[in-house]
């Protein structure tokens, strides 16, 4: 496997733990409206995956940067500008007495991401796959025998 495929195979793991960090956001956020968790239990369960869910799609990010990959750079860029944005204004924290005001917009942009590493986590398997197979094809140790060399050897004329 070559670095691009190495990178794709690590964004489509990071996509898919971030998928399922999305999952639970919702469904949390759906436990409180039908009053199954409290305020407090759901903010402190939230907020101790806000930091390390947003520092997890940046680092994915840098790692496209470092490596060259403009098109997943810039795919990235402006959720990472979003949660960069959200940490500057002090508002990247659930807080337990406001909850039940914002439900609806934490709800939005929890289904917003969810769709967002959904769309990211096809496109770095494409990439992984696209990677996979021009590195198998590029790198073969073996050249590719030609027509009429295979009909020769087979009839022992050289």
């Amino acid at each position: 496997m070559i670095g691009a495929g190495w990178l794709f195979l690590f964004a489509v793991l990071m996509a898919a733990g971030l998928l399922f960090t999305m999952v639970f956001f919702i469904i949390m956020f759906s436990d409180l409206e039908c009053d199954y968790i409290n305020p407090i239990d759901l903010c402190n369960k939230l907020n101790a995956f806000v930091l390390p869910e947003m520092g997890a799609h940046a680092f994915l990010t840098f790692l496209f940067l470092v490596s060259f990959q403009w098109i997943a750079l810039l795919l990235n860029l402006p959720l990472v500008a979003f949660n960069v944005n959200k940490v500057r204004q002090n508002s990247h924290t659930y807080d337990a007495t406001e909850i039940f005001r914002t439900l609806s917009q934490h709800k939005k942009e929890s289904f917003i991401k969810l769709g967002f590493y959904l769309l990211s986590f096809f496109y770095y398997l494409y990439r992984m796959i696209l990677a996979l197979i021009s590195g198998k094809f590029k790198h073969s140790s073996r050249p590719h025998p030609r027509p009429h060399r295979m009909l020769t050897s087979c009839l022992f004329i050289e």
